[in-house]
């Protein structure tokens, strides 16, 4: 078992962990719970050895085969289906013995080889990048040619692969999108190994996890159960202090009251069943959270329009290629819109085009004149100052308002004390996301889109910001792999796949049912696992609708595709015929000098023209394939 034997660790001055002592024995699944800045990673480097603990021990089986998920990607150009298999040790130390070996020591190896199940390597990995949204096409492209998004979903696909006796995960959710994360929790529970997780998500802790281990106040307290029994027992705890008792009734009042509200105007059976037991769990953990230092609201909104969106027959994508094509919607004033569906399919895309940050290909489109949008995403981050402080950030925006009040909404967030006018340029991602957060929040808008925003945030600022969410009175659209937050704070589900936004009639466990039973029909075809094959609410007649309209859609790629195949054809043909001359003796001879000459410029200029096409034609090739995700 892992064991830490009364660990102190200090950052500078600060003492981050005190006389810490807990065991992870194997098997377990152990969550790692804390605010931002606790030592939750400091803690997984002292485990690998990367940093040693100021007093006591941390002891773990020398046998024990740690696999943890690389900050970073080499740029290598080997492909990605080799990059995963690299995180099998043994296989790739055997397989390199073999390519030399000889007689009675290639026997030996062979043994070896099929005594450590080498010959099914190569379909495990495949399933792991298959399931963590890779194409069949995209395991043969090398590493250099994705993002860094998919760069850490090669490092995780690694780490999976590793034949691993302890497997240490921090934030493994942060850059999936919902698909992949039902698909990486079911991988997680058949996972033999001791498992020690990091995560704000929580629903991942309470499906994956059976023991929680908090840090809080430098100390390190091991909880059996899962996190939602963690936060029951600290529920008990917290509510026997007697100063947070009002602050709590303050809470449980605001969310019985937009439960009532919710259950007066649902209106779809599934999904109203779906939040009003998430909402009505909420109500219960309230208590666990009356500590917490994050504590915001939305302003009371003076006036709303009747209708502050509303598009028709929206063509929505890139250099006049559709995502997603004939899109119907209209947001008014309370309307709470969760955007489901898998990767790539256009869910980004359409908040872009509701932002005013992509314009559509073509549309019927009005917005009010009044509308004021609060546009959330991760990109959102690069545009702070990192040489200015939050109170500068903040008071960009208001140069009226006394300090001391922009203080206290940024104390609401988190930034107190010095921390208010520090340089953003160290900060974290959490807390560069609950800045960007706040300058959105302050800004009063009437229209919120939000992509992602929880990501990085802890579990503190989430609940907090579920909370706010609740009360906000404008209207709402989120995507997000957090399912505590799409339970919490939306009304309705659209579906977001094969180019068209549907309405979803069903929770998301018929979701994520769905998903695990078209995995294997997916596997089939050439798209990741968890994909879009066939939405259950989508009518045959619908269906042929869609086919059709996709298929018009991609005709212009498909076309440019064709094209280019048949200049490389010729051009094969043509680098065929130079190569039959000049592999001619006689083109050798001092008196052909010029015409050899011109034979190797005309073959280089071949090879050149070819090269490029070629580029070409993989460029349009990768769109065609993005497209038809």
């Amino acid at each position: 078992m892992l064991q830490f034997s009364n660990v102190s660790l200090r950052r500078g001055p600060r003492l981050l962990i005190e006389k810490a002592s807990f065991s992870v024995h194997a098997g377990h699944r152990v969550g790692l719970t804390g605010a931002n800045g606790t030592g939750k990673s400091s803690l997984f480097a002292m485990i690998m050895g990367e940093l040693e603990a100021d007093e006591g021990d941390v002891s773990l089986p020398p046998e024990w085969v740690i696999a943890h998920v690389k900050q970073e990607t080499p740029n290598v150009d080997v492909s990605a289906l080799e990059y995963a298999l690299q995180g099998d040790e043994e296989f790739v130390n055997c397989r390199e013995k073999m390519d030399v070996a000889e007689g009675e020591a290639l026997a030996h190896l062979l043994a070896e080889f099929e005594s450590i199940d080498g010959y099914s390597a190569e379909l495990r990995a495949t399933m792991l990048l298959r399931g963590l949204g890779f194409t069949q096409k995209q395991l043969q492209l090398p590493v250099t040619t994705f993002s860094g998004g998919w760069r850490m979903r090669l490092n995780l696909a690694q780490a999976l692969m590793c034949r691993s006796d302890l497997l240490l995960l921090d934030e493994p959710t942060n850059h999936l999108d919902l698909d992949t994360v039902i698909w990486l929790q079911n991988w997680l529970l058949d996972y033999k190994g001791s498992l020690l997780l990091i995560s704000h998500d929580r629903e991942f802790l309470d499906t994956i996890t059976g023991h929680i281990a908090h840090i809080e106040h430098g100390k390190i307290k091991l909880y059996t159960g899962n996190y939602s029994a963690f936060e029951r027992v600290r529920q008990e705890h917290l509510a026997q202090q007697q100063s947070a008792y009002v602050k709590q009734q303050d809470d449980i009042a605001k969310m019985q009251s937009f439960v009532d509200r919710f259950r007066a105007k649902a209106t779809k059976a599934k999904q109203a069943q779906s939040r009003l037991k998430a909402l009505e769990r909420m109500e219960e953990i309230a208590p666990a959270h009356v500590d917490s230092q994050f504590h915001f609201s939305f302003a009371k909104l003076a006036s709303l329009p009747d209708r502050l969106f509303q598009t028709k027959n929206a063509s929505i994508g890139y250099d006049g290629v559709p995502i997603i094509d004939d899109v119907e919607m209209q947001l008014m004033p309370g309307d709470r819109v969760g955007l489901i569906g898998p990767n790539g399919a256009g869910k980004s895309t359409l908040i872009k085009f509701i932002a005013e940050e992509l314009p559509a290909i073509k549309a019927d489109h009005w917005q009010s004149q009044n509308v004021k949008i609060g546009y959330f995403a991760q990109h959102q981050l690069d545009y702070l100052d990192p040489e200015e402080s939050p109170l500068a950030h903040v008071r960009r925006l208001d140069k009226k308002t006394r300090e001391q009040t922009l203080r206290d909404f940024l104390g609401g967030f988190g930034f107190k004390g010095e921390r208010v006018d520090e340089a953003v340029a160290p900060f974290s991602g959490g807390e560069k996301a609950r800045l960007a957060l706040a300058l959105l929040v302050y800004q009063k808008p009437n229209l919120l889109l939000l992509d992602e925003p929880t990501n990085h945030l802890d579990l503190e600022m989430r609940h907090a910001l579920t909370i706010a969410l609740q009360e906000f009175q404008g209207a709402l659209v989120v995507v997000s792999h957090d399912r505590h937050l799409l339970r919490t704070v939306t009304d309705e589900l659209l579906l977001v796949a094969d180019g068209n936004v549907i309405s979803y009639d069903g929770d998301l466990e018929d979701y994520a049912r769905w998903l695990q039973e078209n995995n294997k029909a997916n596997e089939k075809a050439d798209q990741p696992v968890g994909g879009f094959v066939e939405a259950p609410a989508v009518s045959k007649k619908d269906q042929r609708r869609i086919d059709a309209k996709r298929r018009k859609a991609l005709q212009p790629l498909r076309n440019e595709i064709k094209s280019l195949e048949k200049k490389m054809e010729k051009l094969a043909g043509q680098q065929e015929q130079l190569q039959e001359k000049l592999a001619s003796s006689d083109i050798y001879e001092h008196a052909k000098k010029d015409e050899l000459k011109a034979l190797l410029k005309e073959k280089s200029d071949v090879d050149a023209e070819l090269e490029t096409i070629e580029m070409s034609w993989m460029e349009a090739s990768e769109a065609y394939e993005e497209a038809d995700a």
